[in-house]
């Protein structure tokens, strides 16, 4: 058993004659044209690698640039859109009081009595005043405070009746007022001097 084992691994090994070529010079000839092949191949493939990833780096760059271009003209139109519609609450928030004005504009003309129509403009303007606050408009308090430039435009000075007075708001002509506690108009004042 093991004999006809070694038998057969020796007619494996055995060569043909007639796969081998008798000329050493084609042989040698063979492997140069492989050896050339195969170290063409590597080349090629090394510059289609760099073919293939310029082509990749090119296509991000250009999906990136189209993105960005979309992303631009997305947000200059939100921008155009908020600045249309940028009031719209401060002003659908006075609709109301505008309506109680008018109401109180034709009562006065029946109004025999003007208490109950100064107490309804009062009411009016208090509920304004109320709607502004909610939306963040402060006023500026000035009378009797040291000027102060961050707050106030002196429109004049005049001689301070009392010298505590002197550097003080006298007298306001103009309210000033803060919006989320940025000035948004300067209180015109008189200054003591």
């Amino acid at each position: 058993m093991f004999n006809k084992k070694k038998n057969n691994d020796k007619d494996e090994n055995i060569v043909n004659p007639e796969n081998t070529s008798e000329n050493p010079v084609e042989n040698a000839e063979q492997t140069d044209a492989t050896v050339n092949e195969t170290a063409e191949a590597p080349e090629l493939s090394a510059e289609e690698k760099l073919q293939a990833e310029v082509q990749q780096l090119n296509d991000k760059y250009l999906r990136l640039y189209a993105e960005f271009d979309n992303y631009k003209r997305r947000t200059q139109k939100e921008r155009v859109e908020l600045l249309q519609t940028a009031g719209k609450d401060v002003i659908v928030s006075l609709l109301p009081v505008l309506d109680d004005f008018d109401r109180a504009l034709k009562a006065m003309e029946t109004a025999a009595d003007v208490a109950p129509v100064k107490e309804g403009i009062l009411l009016v303007s208090t509920k304004l005043k109320n709607t502004l606050a909610q939306k963040g408009l402060k006023d500026v308090s000035s009378i009797n405070e040291p000027f102060n430039t961050d707050f106030h435009e002196a429109i004049t000075n005049i001689p301070a009746p009392t010298e505590d007075l002197k550097g003080k708001v006298i007298d306001e002509v103009e309210k000033g007022y803060t919006l989320n506690d940025n000035v948004i108009r300067f209180a015109k004042v008189v200054v003591g001097a």
